[in-house]
């Protein structure tokens, strides 16, 4: 690296001023924290955090006029001074953190980062430590909640997102290049994390409040199993049919702005001519919603989202082996038949799933599918899958649940068609 970018302007003074800001912002959480401590027997407060800033200002500058190793030294130095004064309170039986120590060499760098021309990733990394420090009872609080099997969850998610996916080749192979590894499971990825934020989501907020919150954030994960467990729970329970039934709207409803995300980032130009369609379907869905929240009784239900897992690999697995499976069917049909063999497929992979067939065709879009035919495509996916939903409440559900439901499901679909008509 040229030396002479690792400063960047000549108004080292005013950098100066925002290093020993920054310092002082870490600084006043920990001396804040430490107020209550017997004087000379704190570490470091809001003066030496401060300074500690500074002094990584200062060390920047000299830098840049002789050799960039006096960070590293300087660097090195305060790490010796640190232990000194950790291992000196230590020996007096004073009660320190290791946390201190480390912050404190994180605010050297971001003095360093000040005067470098970061100004704004020095303002960032120090609030966010900052915000790191002072809530440390929160985060405490949250590991001691944290079940082992979703750290397991957690740390499964990291190991297909961080360790898997850069791994797999990022291009096109088998019949017709239809099937591309990375994108495959990048698209795996998303769709689990989805649900693993929707899972803890629910947890944090709890099922106990209401079907509204549960139901919303059932819907990032599956709507169809909150649909089968609320019908089979109006047979238990008829007395609360509307709440059941506003509670399964919401969910399915929420189904379409998640597709939205989800393609947004896979091709913002099918999101243009889509969101409309499915602005309008979760509009109607969620105005049925809450007129027929209007009839229930405000009573509450136990969490039906019976999820022992955050994170099913075999589920993930399994979605991106049917994802494969209609991407190449999805390609084959196209390449026989055109675009009527695409929508034909679109209409049967909507029985069972929704999500599958909705990125298959928002990756075939960017390649040799028009953006109309896709829209077209998820369009009859998700309008299959709501009757599919429909039936499901019919045969499993209480016949006063039917009765609510049916309307709002037919009429969500004719208007997502009446849109889908007007826009194009």
């Amino acid at each position: 690296m040229d030396i002479s970018e690792f400063v960047g302007g000549d108004n080292h003074i005013w950098n100066l001023f925002v290093s020993l800001l920054l310092g002082a912002i870490i600084g006043t959480q920990r001396g804040w924290v430490l107020r209550h401590s017997i004087e000379g027997s704190r570490v470091a407060g809001i003066r030496t955090f401060s300074l500690v800033s500074l002094l990584g200002g200062l060390t920047a500058i000299l830098a840049h006029i002789y050799t960039p190793l006096l960070i590293g030294f300087a660097l090195v130095a305060l790490i010796m001074l640190a232990g000194i004064a950790y291992i000196i309170q230590q020996r007096r039986n004073t009660s320190i953190s290791i946390t201190g120590v480390v912050s404190l060499l994180i605010t050297f760098v971001i003095g360093c980062l000040a005067l470098s021309g970061q100004a704004v990733l020095a303002a960032s990394a120090a609030v966010i430590t900052a915000l790191v420090l002072d809530n440390k009872r929160e985060l405490h609080d949250a590991l001691q909640k944290l079940q082992e099997y979703e750290l397991d969850a957690a740390l499964r998610l990291l190991l297909i997102s961080i360790v898997f996916l850069p791994l797999l080749p990022n291009q096109s192979y088998g019949p017709w290049k239809a099937l591309n590894p990375y994108q495959i499971w990048w698209m795996v990825v998303l769709i689990a994390s989805i649900s693993f934020i929707g899972y803890f989501a629910i947890k944090i907020g709890g099922a106990k409040r209401g079907v509204l919150f549960t139901s919303v954030f059932a819907g990032l994960s599956s709507s169809t199993a909150l649909t089968l467990q609320f019908s089979q729970l109006s047979k238990e329970q008829p007395n609360i049919s509307s709440l059941l039934a506003s509670g399964i709207l919401l969910s399915c409803g929420t189904m379409f702005p998640r597709l939205v995300v989800i393609l947004a980032v896979l091709n913002p130009a099918l999101v243009q001519s889509l969101w409309p369609v499915m602005m309008a379907m979760m509009a109607t869905m969620y105005l049925f919603a809450w007129w027929i929240w209007r009839e229930s009784d405000g009573e509450n239900i136990e969490q039906t989202n019976n999820q022992n897992n955050p994170l099913a690999l075999r589920s993930a697995v399994f979605f991106g082996v049917l994802l494969a499976i209609i991407m190449l069917l999805s390609h084959a049909l196209s390449n026989w038949f055109g675009d009527t063999g695409t929508l034909v497929l679109a209409a049967v992979s909507g029985i069972t799933d929704v999500d599958a067939i909705s990125l298959a065709l928002g990756r075939q879009s960017t390649l040799t599918l028009s953006i109309s035919t896709a829209v077209l495509g998820i369009l009859m996916a998700s309008s299959v899958n709501t009757l599919v939903k429909m039936g499901m409440v019919i045969v499993i559900g209480d016949k006063a649940l039917a009765r609510k439901l049916s309307p709002a499901m037919l009429m969500t679909v004719l208007i997502g068609a009446a849109v889908f008509v007007l826009v194009e």
